[in-house]
């Protein structure tokens, strides 16, 4: 069964973590997606069709996700490059 980019993400680059009172924002899940595509040579989708594939994948209120993974340590070393 081919699994879309959107799958793939989610399964590599976040957990779910249900019992957490924290989810990760819009913005942050975006760019952890940026992040993945960046690490694994893939174009990323605009941030619209970025949505529109989350839809039916995730809550978009608390949607209970966690970073990890590489493309975690990319998207928080971009977010705050004095970190390095």
């Amino acid at each position: 069964m081919a699994h879309s980019q959107f799958d793939l993400f989610l399964q590599e680059a976040t957990h779910l973590d249900q019992a957490s009172d924290h989810s990760l924002s819009g913005d942050r899940l975006y760019g952890l997606y940026t992040s993945w595509c960046f690490i694994n040579q893939q174009a990323p989708g605009m941030e619209a069709a970025f949505w529109a594939g989350m839809k039916h994948r995730i809550s978009p209120s608390h949607n209970g996700l966690r970073m990890k993974g590489p493309a975690a340590a990319d998207y928080i070393l971009a977010s705050c490059p004095g970190i390095v």
